[in-house]
């Protein structure tokens, strides 16, 4: 890929993933559009909210369908990005976006 094509959301991060039979789902989040209201942290317990930087981050990134649920419910909870959400769940066999989708169409919507 030529170094000023636009990346991939749903590429990110695969090339030290596990194996997508063990972590079917990943989580991409923009931190840098975080905006610190913890509510991530209050539905899952994958993501925690550092208060001395104000800002949440996941505990792992690639994750099975156990963490599934409490994951897609921190995406959909989020309210950065005027409700938009800076969580993204994506499931790593299609690409598509689960959660927040708010397309609804299943089209990735990080905004790099």
């Amino acid at each position: 890929m030529p170094e000023d094509a636009p990346v991939d959301p749903a590429e990110v991060g695969e090339q030290d993933a596990p194996p997508v039979a063990e972590k079917p789902y990943k989580v991409i989040f923009e931190a840098n559009k975080c905006i610190g209201a913890g509510k991530c942290a209050e539905v899952s317990g994958n993501w925690e909210l550092d208060l001395s930087t104000g800002i949440a981050a996941p505990n792992a990134y690639f994750i099975d369908e156990a963490d599934l649920e409490h994951n897609i419910e921190a995406a959909a909870v989020c309210p950065a990005k005027k409700d938009r959400g800076v969580i993204h769940v994506i499931d790593r066999e299609t690409g598509e976006e689960l959660a927040p989708d708010p397309e609804g169409d299943g089209t990735v919507s990080v905004d790099w």
